[in-house]
C-alpha cells in the first residue's frame, strides 16, 4: 500500500461546512490520479495539525469519504483509498431506496430521494466484517454437524453478547435467560401483541405513534386508543384519564427515548409517573427503544425497564437492524418469564428459530469490539448530518417553519404553518423528486399533525443539501398555488 506526501487544495470560498470541503478536496485528488487506491490517508491527528482544524473535524470527513465508498478502513492499519472507487466520474447520485408517499400518485414518478422514516445509512455497514464473522459461523462443525433445530431464544452467544452489553450500558442487569432475539423488532411487536391482547382488551400508545405497532396491535382484534404527546413525551393526565374510561386497556405502547415520530424524549418525572399508573391498573408496559444509541447530547436517557424492580411487567424491546440495516433483521426482547414464555409459543408457531449463523456473526462483533467501533463512528456521522440538516432547514425555510433540533435519533420533526396543505406540499415534492410522509401517516385518535417527520439518516451531506432545496422549492410552489388561488 502506497503513500504519499500529502497535500490538500481546500475551496476558500465554500459555504460547504469545512468537514464537507476537506472531504470533497480528497475525492478531488482521487479522481485527477494523484490519490490512487489504497493509499494511505494520514491519521486524523496529523492531518488536522497540517489544515489547523479540529481533528473531529477530520475525522467527520473520513466518514463521509467511507460512507460515499472513496475510502476505506482496515482495523489497526489506518484509513485508504478505497480499492474500489465508485464507478461514476461525477459525486454519487441520490439513493433510489425510496419510501412511497402514502398520498402518492398512481402516475407519480418515483422519486430519486427520500426523508424515510429515519433509516441508518446502509452504505456505512462493516461488511466485510460481517462477511468475514458469517463465513466463519456457517462452516463452524457445531453449526454443520446441527441436523435439528436449536432454541428458539436464540443464539445463546449473541443472548449472552445482549446481556453484557445492555447490563453495562442500560444501569441495570438483563439477564440471557430473559432475552429472546427476534426478526428485527417488529416480530417483537407482534409477539408482544399476540401474548397480551384479544378481542375484548384495549392498549394504549403515544398519539402520534408508530403506525406499524398500531397494526400489531389492531391485528389481534384489540382496540388502539391514542394518547396525545406534548413537547415532553406522552401526556400522563390524558393516559390516566383514558385508563379510567376504558378498563379494558391491559397495556400501554411507549417510545420514550426518542419518541417516534417527534424524537422527544420523556423526562424522569413522567417516567415515574407512568410506572406508579402502570403499578395502579395492573398494565404490562411495551418500552420500544429502536434507537437507543444515537443520542447526540448528553448521556442517554436509561430505560424505564431499568428503572423498574424485578416484579414490574416491562417488555423491553431493542434493534441491532438500526445499527446494521433495515435488511438485517435482528431484533431482541428482554422481559420476564411470565411474559417471555407465551412470546416464546407464539414465536414457534411462526418461526421455529432465528437466522442463527446471523445471529452468531453478530455475537462475535459484539464480542470483538466491530460493533462498538462501528456504532461510536456512526453516532458521530451521524450527528454532523444532523447538523447540516438543521442548519440547510434554517437557511432555506427561515422562521416560517419549526423544529427542535432532536438530542438523538435520525429523524427531525418539521412543523409547518396553518396555511400550508401538508398532503398538497407531500405530493408537490413527489413531483419534483422527493418522498415525504405527511403526519398524518402517524395518528391514531388526534387531529393530524401538521408535520413531517424528515428521516435524514440514510442521506450524505450532498444529498441532504439537494433534499432540503427540493422541499423547500415545493414549499414555494404550494404556497404561491394558495396565494393565486385566494380571492
Amino acid at each position: 500500500m502506497s503513500t504519499i506526501t500529502f497535500s490538500l487544495d481546500l475551496d476558500g470560498n465554500s459555504q460547504a461546512p469545512l468537514f464537507l470541503v476537506i472531504a470533497k478536496a480528497v475525492i478531488r485528488d482521487i479522481r485527477s490520479g494523484r490519490l490512487p487506491p489504497q493509499t494511505r490517508l494520514p491519521g486524523t491527528r496529523t492531518l488536522a495539525r497540517q489544515l489547523a482544524v479540529n481533528r473531529n473535524t477530520v475525522d467527520a470527513a473520513y466518514q463521509e469519504l467511507i460512507a460515499q465508498g472513496w475510502a476505506e478502513t482496515l482495523p489497526a492499519s489506518g484509513t485508504y483509498i478505497s480499492r474500489d472507487l465508485p464507478q461514476s466520474s461525477e459525486p454519487p447520485e441520490p439513493s433510489h431506496s425510496v419510501q412511497a408517499t402514502q398520498n402518492a400518485s398512481v402516475s407519480s414518478p418515483t422519486p430519486s430521494l427520500s426523508f424515510n422514516d429515519g433509516a441508518p445509512d446502509t452504505r456505512l455497514v462493516p461488511s466485510k466484517a460481517l462477511a468475514r464473522a458469517f463465513r466463519r459461523a456457517v462452516i463452524r462443525p457445531d453449526f454443520q454437524q446441527r441436523s435439528d433445530y436449536q432454541d428458539g431464544m436464540g443464539n445463546a452467544a449473541l443472548r449472552q453478547a445482549l446481556s453484557d452489553y445492555l447490563t453495562s450500558h442500560r444501569g441495570k442487569h438483563y439477564a440471557a435467560d430473559h432475552i429472546l432475539v427476534t426478526r428485527g423488532s417488529q416480530m417483537a411487536l407482534y409477539l408482544s401483541a399476540r401474548t397480551l391482547l384479544s378481542q375484548d382488551d384495549a392498549i394504549a400508545m403515544e398519539d402520534p405513534g408508530y403506525p406499524q405497532a398500531r397494526e400489531a396491535f389492531l391485528a389481534t382484534g384489540a382496540r388502539v386508543i391514542g394518547i396525545p404527546v406534548d413537547d415532553k413525551g406522552i401526556c400522563i393526565e390524558s393516559l390516566e384519564h383514558a385508563l379510567n374510561a376504558n378498563p379494558e386497556i391491559r397495556a400501554v405502547y411507549i417510545t420514550p427515548h426518542h419518541q417516534y415520530p417527534t424524537t422527544v424524549t420523556l423526562g424522569a418525572a413522567r417516567r415515574l409517573r407512568l410506572l406508579e399508573l402502570a403499578r395502579r391498573y395492573d398494565l404490562v408496559l411495551i418500552e420500544d427503544d429502536y434507537d437507543h444509541e444515537y443520542h447526540f447530547e448528553g448521556r442517554p436517557v436509561h430505560p424505564i425497564a431499568s428503572m423498574a424492580n424485578e416484579n414490574e411487567q416491562i417488555i423491553y424491546i431493542g434493534s441491532l437492524s438500526k445499527l446494521l440495516s433495515p435488511g438485517i433483521r435482528v431484533g431482541y426482547v428482554h422481559a420476564p418469564p411470565n411474559l417471555l414464555d407465551p412470546m416464546l409459543e407464539v414465536r414457534s408457531i411462526i418461526d421455529r428459530q432465528g437466522d442463527i449463523p446471523l445471529e452468531m456473526a453478530i455475537a462475535e462483533l459484539m464480542a470483538n469490539g466491530e460493533l462498538a467501533r462501528h456504532t461510536r463512528k456512526s453516532r458521530q456521522l451521524y450527528r454532523a448530518r444532523r447538523d447540516i440538516m438543521a442548519d440547510n432547514l434554517h437557511a432555506a425555510f427561515g422562521k416560517t417553519i419549526d423544529f427542535n433540533l432532536p438530542t438523538g435519533g435520525l429523524a427531525i420533526w418539521l412543523r409547518l404553518p396553518r396555511d400550508v396543505d401538508i398532503c398538497s406540499l407531500a405530493h408537490e415534492a413527489e413531483q419534483q423528486g422527493l418522498s415525504v410522509t405527511p403526519g398524518e401517516y402517524f395518528t391514531v385518535d388526534v387531529m393530524p399533525p401538521r408535520a413531517f417527520r424528515l428521516g435524514y439518516g440514510a442521506l450524505d451531506n450532498t444529498q441532504i443539501q439537494e433534499a432540503v432545496k427540493v422541499l423547500s422549492s415545493a414549499y414555494r410552489q404550494v404556497r404561491f398555488e394558495s396565494s393565486s388561488l385566494s380571492p
